[in-house]
């Protein structure tokens, strides 16, 4: 994919989720599912209007936030390093938001779709994705495993972030897998698990190895 066609693919994504929500507008309910709790059963509702538009708005926030964060970051020259990257994580971010976004008007036009299984199988998929890509980040405040740790030393960095790329490829698939083969419900617990060992473990590991970097 182009560069130039990465950099505004979000843009795009949240144009045409906000074009289908108009379309759709008068055959969803009053009040839309917005949240479901472990087991699947809806706990959270929003109004009409308010539940068709805030998934495209919040995708167009974050779009201009992420795309300007660069330009305001002490280390933003960094970026230059691994743009490509960084435009990817934005895309696959929108991505998810906009699958996402579907399934709430789905599940609003009257479709059964199992949200503890799509879910969790799209937060994989985007840590899988963004685990492939996270080594190729250089130390910035925006984007990143930024602990005081990684970002007081580029080697505490370089090396948090190759642990944190294995460890989030697998709890994507792990959250994958759970949602696939554990019966549904059950495979929550074992995706927010898997979540947080994926990202609190490196920030454990930046302390421990900058640590040990403070002895050399």
């Amino acid at each position: 994919m182009p560069s130039f066609v990465k950099r505004w693919y979000p843009l795009a994504l949240a144009l045409l989720a906000t074009i289908i929500s108009a379309a759709v507008l008068t055959r969803l309910p009053e009040r839309m599912v917005v949240h479901w709790d472990m087991d699947g059963n809806p706990n959270g509702w929003m109004p009409r209007i308010v539940g068709a538009f805030f998934s495209p708005a919040m995708m167009l926030v974050m779009w201009l936030v992420l795309r300007a964060a660069p330009s305001i970051d002490p280390r933003g020259d960094n970026f230059q390093k691994f743009y490509k990257s960084y435009d990817i994580v934005i895309a696959a971010t929108s991505t998810l938001l906009f699958a996402m976004h579907l399934t709430l008007l789905a599940v609003g036009l009257g479709h059964h779709v199992s949200v503890a299984v799509v879910g969790p199988i799209l937060a994989g998929a985007l840590f899988v994705i963004m685990g492939n890509l996270l080594p190729r980040a250089r130390p910035n405040f925006v984007y990143g495993i930024r602990t005081p740790w990684t970002l007081s030393s580029d080697r505490v960095w370089m090396r948090t972030h190759r642990v944190g790329g294995y460890a989030m490829v697998t709890a994507g698939l792990v959250m994958i897998a759970a949602a696939l083969l554990l019966p549904s419900g059950s495979g929550i617990p074992v995706v927010i698990g898997a979540a947080l060992i994926a990202l609190l473990g490196p920030m454990i590991y930046s302390y421990l190895t900058w640590k040990q970097e403070m002895k050399k």
